[in-house]
């Protein structure tokens, strides 16, 4: 008696904690809830003496932001996405009081198409005739590119300029899963598909280390370029202080080499651009955020009947059953297919810009997504804008579209299939662990994971691989309005940037998102319209609950496993990839 009092003492405890915990969480999801919608709504008026936009870009930029206010009692990164950062940038150049933009750039990750959208808003807003002062305690490469840029970039005295050009990493899964008795059993078509290579061999294939050379040093380039170009230097000076190693010189050598203009503590940077916009020493330097930019108030422009829905489909493709609780990244479900098909049916969309930054994923939902763009296309204008990458199933949902826009150093193509099943007959061994079957036909069991497939499944298998990279090429052919032979000799799995895929008529020209718009406007014949974003959320409360939940699991899983996270996002990895995938390869970073 004394132990089932024990029990049912700690079973109601328990339950008065989880109560008390949710109860907890409820609280604070409404007081987020209530934060960000009086945030959005409230008019800010800037004083007299705020005449400077402040940008503190950092982290791995979104294309759109979320309001999580929940997220950072968990540590979330509450970065602004790149939406805000443009449209803040916009603002503040037709803003009167705004004589300039303070650019505080630390620990940037995003892609380089990312950085080069900032970079072309960021020209336009100095040729204005306003002003951006940079500053960083240490730059780097990225952070870096994005500030030279400015009127003037200066760095702590003490400071890291880290320009080390690029390098591209692969993990080879092999040995660790040899080790845990799994073999990955590959099938793919494309000569230049590497998503399947870490699990298949131990270095990069020639094939491989060919089309990364090549579209690496196609963004490089640019990047050298653009530098060279915004700092009225040479693009040997450039590489001449990567080469020689001066990122770890003394400060001094990149004033010397022209990339940087003075050497600065951030009081002295605030006291020149208080003393450039008039405001008295003795005060601090106030200025505008971006979140404040956003609410300021603005010219009330007359709605236009005709509407061009700008929809976002970023993140990699996953059938939403399988999207992991334990990532924050975003995905493309089947709500963007429920999304399009609202977009087709509404009469007042005259024509439609899908915003894609995707790897790829799923080939069946990919076809899905696929099918949307091409019957919107047959009743309205659709235009894809291309972000960071857009490749593989990331290309599939993009090439029925009537025009395709992408940026210079958006990594795109990769127009190949494959297909990856576990055979973990080894992990059996190693446990003594047995099966035995029992079966009405000759392929009822095929997919168990407990034996290696037979010859006769091999081939079924890599048969339907090339029939669906069959039909991967039947599409792009049909899209892009070349024969399936020409779209064959530039697919295979390779990877364009943007830049080469202008060249080989996969994109049809080099822009932004605004440039896509317009675009979009025009093929419809629209000269009067307004800009309708569309989101993918189709009941926010819900989905902002999920994403706090998220963020729990998140945190609790990642303390739990500790070292043994990485082995356990791998085989996660190979869990939600299982099937016939159209994608990038899996640990792909922006460039």
């Amino acid at each position: 008696m004394k132990q089932f009092f024990k029990m049912m003492f700690a079973s109601a405890l328990g339950a008065f904690i989880s109560i008390g915990i949710f109860t907890l969480m409820g609280f604070f999801t409404l007081i987020g809830m209530i934060s960000a919608l009086s945030s959005s709504s409230a008019i800010y008026v800037p004083k007299n003496d705020e005449k400077v936009l402040r940008l503190p870009i950092k982290g791995s930029l979104t294309e759109t932001s979320s309001e999580n206010q929940f997220g950072s009692l968990f540590g979330s990164d509450n970065s602004s996405s790149l939406k805000d950062i443009l449209s803040a940038i916009k603002e503040a150049k037709e803003n009167d009081k705004i004589e300039g933009i303070y650019l505080d750039v630390s620990n940037l990750s995003t892609g380089t198409a990312n950085i080069d959208v900032i970079r072309r808003t960021l020209t336009d807003f100095r040729e204005s005739g306003k002003f951006i002062v940079a500053y960083a305690d240490n730059y780097t490469q990225k952070g870096y590119y994005l500030s030279s840029v400015a009127d003037e970039v200066f760095l702590n005295p003490q400071g890291l300029l880290q320009l080390t050009g690029l390098a591209s990493q692969t993990t080879f899964y092999k040995g660790i899963l040899k080790k845990a008795g799994v073999e990955m059993q590959i099938f793919k078509v494309g000569t230049y598909k590497g998503a399947v290579e870490p699990f298949m061999l131990d270095k990069l294939s020639d094939a491989n280390r060919e089309q990364i050379t090549s579209y690496q040093q196609s963004i490089w380039n640019n990047t050298v370029n653009n530098i060279a170009s915004a700092r009225n230097i040479s693009k040997d000076q450039v590489n001449d202080f990567i080469d020689k190693g001066f990122m770890f010189s003394s400060a001094e050598k990149a004033v010397e080499c022209g990339l940087v203009d003075e050497l600065k503590y951030r009081e002295d940077v605030e006291n020149y651009i208080k003393e450039r916009t008039g405001i008295e020493s003795d005060k601090k330097l106030k200025t505008i955020s971006i979140a404040q930019m956003k609410n300021i108030k603005k010219k009330i422009s007359v709605k236009k009947k005709d509407l061009v829905a700008v929809i976002y489909a970023e993140g990699e493709i996953i059938d939403s059953d399988n999207v992991p609780v334990y990532n924050k990244n975003n995905y493309i479900t089947e709500k963007l297919v429920d999304e399009l098909i609202k977009l087709k049916k509404d009469d007042k969309v005259k024509a439609v810009v899908m915003r894609v930054n995707s790897p790829g994923g799923s080939a069946y939902l990919s076809e899905q997504i696929w099918k949307q763009v091409n019957d919107i296309k047959k009743d309205k204008k659709i235009v894809i804008s291309m972000g960071n990458v857009a490749a593989s199933g990331g290309y599939y949902i993009s090439c029925a579209a009537d025009k395709i826009i992408s940026e210079a150093n958006t990594l795109t193509g990769s127009i190949g299939v494959f297909g990856m099943f576990p055979n973990v007959a080894g992990l059996f061994d190693k446990m003594d662990l047995t099966t035995d079957v029992v079966k009405t036909n000759n392929y009822s069991d095929m997919g168990d994971l407990s034996r290696p497939m037979r010859e006769d499944e091999k081939a079924l298998l890599q048969g339907y691989v090339e029939h669906t990279y069959d039909v991967f090429l039947t599409r792009c052919s049909e899209g892009r309005g070349q024969s399936k032979k020409e779209i064959d000799n530039v697919g295979q799995g390779r990877v364009w940037t943007g830049e080469q895929a202008l060249e080989r008529g996969l994109v049809d020209e080099i822009g932004d998102l605004d440039r896509a718009v317009e675009v979009a406007a025009e093929l419809a014949g629209l000269t009067e319209y307004s800009v309708k974003t569309v989101s993918g959320s189709s009941d926010p409360i819900t989905e902002y609950l999920k994403k706090q939940m998220g963020e729990v699991k998140s945190t609790v899983i990642k303390n739990a496993l500790g070292e043994d996270l990485e082995l356990f996002r791998v085989l996660k990895t190979i869990k939600q990839t299982s099937g016939i995938q159209a994608r990038l390869p899996y640990d792909f970073k922006d460039l």
